[in-house]
C-alpha cells in the first residue's frame, strides 16, 4: 500500500499506517476550524431567535422597513 519511504513518525495499527501530518496541514486544519465556528456564531447571532423558535421569520426585522410605510 502507499509506499511512505520510512521517514518520518508514523503509527500503525491493526495494519493501517497513520502518518503523521505536515506542519502546513495543522495550520490549515486550525485556519478552518476557526473560520467555521466565527460563521457558525455569527449566524447564531443573526438567526438564533427564529432557529430556537422565539421569533418567526416573518416577523419584523426592527425598523428596517426603509420608509415604506404599513398600508395595506
Amino acid at each position: 500500500m502507499g509506499g511512505g519511504g520510512g521517514h518520518g513518525h508514523s503509527t500503525t495499527y491493526k495494519g493501517v499506517t497513520l502518518h503523521q501530518p505536515k506542519r502546513w496541514h495543522s495550520i490549515t486544519g486550525k485556519g478552518m476550524c476557526a473560520m467555521m465556528w466565527f460563521w457558525i456564531l455569527y449566524r447564531a447571532k443573526q438567526d438564533g431567535p427564529v432557529v430556537l423558535g422565539w421569533r418567526h421569520p416573518w416577523e419584523g426585522h426592527d425598523d428596517h422597513s426603509h420608509g415604506h410605510g404599513h398600508e395595506h
